[in-house]
């Protein structure tokens, strides 16, 4: 008698293949940022920034609630005795980082916004120090040289225009919601130990609400929405990839590598930005992005080395 031959091992679906992917996830969800930073400039007009950020989170939330329920229902005595500092992330991490950031893209080029957002870290590092962690001498070398690249994308490369202080608004608004994001990441550490769906669909949620009030107040100053297809296609975009789609892909990113291995794909974040600044935005690379973006990546490289982890 024959036996049978033993048959293929099913492949795994494209979906599972992807998921044991860390590199691409981390690269997909900077692509998903770099994007929303382009878009939110491009788009600047047609959606107010207040109105936008509230509408993203709340298409967030939707779109999360239905898998977050079941654990929104076991978490909520947890969630509910850490309500005030869920309000904070929520206000640090969601309304004022996003409302400032939409904000600023009125104001600013996508590029200076994008190469600004790359000193992410340099926030969180000086938050983490009023919280009391101690920084090496690595690190705070790291601090000084990124902070150095931030102000010479501020100044434009001209150091002298610090005696007159004229920034631009936009450029200030970005690194404000910076600063604010880098509370929450310094904050997020005390957070309320429950399922991760949990935590966000909260915290997007309360976010959008936080924003609600200031919507409105846009509505009422006659700042609406332009009903057109690049206000359907913005908002689709922002609900869909640079929240849902980020955070699913970043949050597995880091279970796969971890925190410290992931960190360094937010310095992607200006690479596909500025692509698609110049493709898309006809914007033109100027030697002070240059400057100010490589002097933001050595010092954050140089504060993030294992030896200068404390």
């Amino acid at each position: 008698m024959v036996s049978a031959l033993p048959s293929n091992p099913p492949r795994p679906s494209p979906l599972y293949w992807l998921s044991n992917r860390p590199y691409l996830l981390l690269s997909l969800a900077s692509l998903f940022w770099a994007g929303n930073i382009v878009l939110g400039h491009y788009a600047a007009g047609h959606v107010p920034p207040m109105t936008l950020s509230c509408i993203r989170w709340a298409g967030a939330f939707l779109t999360l609630l239905p898998f977050a329920w079941p654990h929104l229902k076991r978490d909520w005595p947890a969630l509910r005795e850490r309500l005030p500092l869920l309000v904070v992330l929520s206000a640090t991490g969601f309304a004022i980082n996003n409302a400032l950031s939409y904000w600023g893209l009125q104001y600013t080029q996508a590029l200076n916004a994008l190469l600004i957002q790359s000193s992410g870290p340099l926030f969180v590092a000086l938050w983490s120090l009023v919280f009391g962690m101690r920084l090496t001498g690595a690190q705070f070398i790291g601090i000084a040289i990124s902070l150095a690249g931030v102000f010479t994308i501020i100044l434009r490369g001209d150091f002298a225009a610090i005696a007159s202080i004229r920034f631009n608004k936009g450029d200030v608004m970005v690194a404000g919601a910076l600063l604010a994001f880098g509370l929450y990441s310094a904050l997020m550490p005390r957070r309320p130990a429950t399922h991760q769906l949990s935590l966000i669909a909260f915290t997007t949620g309360c976010g959008a609400l936080l924003l609600l009030p200031f919507s409105v107040w846009e509505f009422s100053a006659g700042l609406t929405l332009k009903p057109d297809l690049l206000t359907i296609a913005t908002l689709i975009f922002v609900v869909i990839f640079p929240s849902v789609l980020a955070y699913l892909c970043f949050n597995r990113g880091i279970a796969l590598i971890g925190p410290n291995r992931a960190a360094p794909f937010f310095h992607l974040m200006p690479v596909f930005g500025s692509v698609m600044a110049i493709l898309l935005l006809g914007e033109q690379p100027r030697l002070f992005h240059l400057i100010g973006y490589a002097l933001v990546l050595a010092g954050v490289v140089i504060a993030s080395r294992p030896t200068s982890a404390g």
